[in-house]
């Protein structure tokens, strides 16, 4: 090993390599969890290098743990006594953007974040945002194939890939940097790398597509008394607000109560005796005229008798404060530690009985754990947040076993990982894995890129 560390160090320097105590104080999991076992973390500066890098890794059989931003929630990141880690934090360059195409060219270590403020400059949009915008990278998104809380209008991140340029276990770099939506010549190779995990190879640049950015925004939170009129809300503000709406963000009674009483971070904005309530957020160009539609369209919904209370941020402060309500995690994690996040996906139609169902059996089960319940509604995404959890692999089961009934998947947005690997038979078929697995081993023969996920 110490001969390839030395190779390696030949290539990316004394920036480029860790190999002291400086590894062990690195996290090995998300949000700054574990200590990294690793014998050696690699960073390198350039596409080029990194081809080098993984070249002398494959003829040496050494395997490689790609981590981004260390913000994912199924342990894809995870490495282990021996691997080298592999992290993008020195690509981080918006080399273009490109105002008449809406396109920019960024490497894969950039921030979810900064890549959305340089849009805005421009007057553009990168739609892809959740909570930790901050800290994960463009890597992590396109390897776990992220969805947010603007899926409902602009779609996952896969979505946003117009190019890829890939570096192969073998070192061979893939370059298709297109910036055309429509390319029909053969495979769309792109789609492979995204939602791999960095199994497949290492996403190193890409060209994603941006909008134009809707000026103004109007944020509301909405009470319903049924998970049924939450549905109708949801019909009704797609085709009343005339394609504005981004955002239909569910919240269970569980997770809005738990915020609002038990955190200390967050006022009442609405009735907290209601069981559902919905964040939603439309945007327009014309702000008068958009704020004039929203308010009207949720007058109507109230007369209506589907919307039992609600609030309509008045500034853009009051809808930052809805948001930090929605998106903080971190309050979660503090209380009920340790915490399973859960990341499924379903049809609407059988929505209610599932989360029904598991509240229920998890209520019999595990008394002593609490069930929080969020999630983007909209797209048919929910999670289910456990904790404290003693026996993780017990409250799997019961999870898992209820989704495998109503014919869901086991990851909506999160990935695979570690953490779902035993249950991906529950959302795909012998013949889909046994093609993932022909996949793996025709760009991974020797298994060194992130061994073990997914498959």
């Amino acid at each position: 090993m110490s001969e390839l560390l030395s190779k390696i160090h030949s290539i990316v320097g004394d920036n480029g390599l860790i190999t002291d105590e400086r590894v062990a104080q690195r996290p090995n999991e998300s949000w700054s969890k574990g200590s990294c076992p690793a014998a050696a973390v690699i960073r390198p500066a350039s596409t080029e290098e990194l081809s080098q890098v993984l070249a002398l890794c494959n003829e040496a059989g050494q395997t490689i743990i790609p981590q981004a931003g260390m913000t994912g929630l199924a342990d894809a990141t995870k490495a282990t006594e021996g691997d080298f880690v592999l992290t993008l934090e020195r690509m981080r360059t918006i080399e273009s953007i490109d105002e008449k195409g809406s396109t920019a060219l960024v490497q894969a270590g950039v921030v979810i974040e900064d890549l959305q403020n340089a849009a805005a400059e421009k007057g553009l949009l990168f739609a892809v945002d959740w909570g930790a915008r901050g800290s994960a990278q463009v890597a992590g998104m396109l390897g776990a194939n992220a969805g947010g809380n603007k899926v409902i209008r602009y779609g996952m991140a896969r979505d946003q890939v117009l190019g890829l340029e890939v570096v192969l276990a073998d070192g061979r770099i893939l370059t298709n940097l297109k910036e055309t939506i429509k390319d029909n010549t053969g495979y769309d190779l792109k789609q492979i790398f995204v939602g791999s995990e960095g199994t497949l190879g290492i996403i190193t640049r890409a060209v994603l597509r941006l909008w134009p950015a809707a000026p103004a925004r109007q944020t509301a939170l909405v009470g319903v008394e049924s998970f049924d009129q939450m549905l109708t809300l949801l019909n009704a503000l797609k085709q009343r607000l005339e394609g504005k709406l981004s955002a239909f963000e569910a919240l269970w009674s569980s997770f809005y109560k738990f915020m609002v009483h038990d955190t200390g971070n967050h006022q009442k904005f609405v009735d907290d005796s209601l069981p559902y309530y919905v964040l939603v957020e439309s945007e327009c160009v014309d702000e008068e005229r958009g704020r004039e539609q929203f308010i009207e369209v949720l007058g109507e919904l109230m007369e209506e008798g589907v919307i039992a209370d609600a609030v309509i941020a008045e500034t853009s402060q009051q809808a930052n404060a809805l948001w930090a309500m929605r998106d903080d995690i971190e309050a979660m994690v503090a209380a009920f530690s340790p915490l399973i996040p859960y990341d499924i996906s379903l049809p609407l139609r059988h929505m209610e009985a599932y989360t029904n169902e598991v509240a229920e059996a998890l209520a019999e089960q595990f008394p002593e754990s609490t069930c929080l319940t969020f999630g983007h509604l909209g797209d048919g995404n929910i999670h289910f947040c456990v904790g404290p959890v003693k026996d993780k692999k017990a409250i799997d089961t019961v999870v898992y076993a209820i989704l495998a009934k109503y014919k869901g998947s086991v990851s909506a947005e999160h990935g695979i990982g570690l953490s779902k690997k035993p249950y991906i038979h529950l959302s795909r078929q012998d013949a889909e894995l046994d093609v993932m697995r022909a996949i793996k081993a025709a760009l991974d023969p020797k298994g060194i890129l992130n061994p073990g996920k997914i498959i």
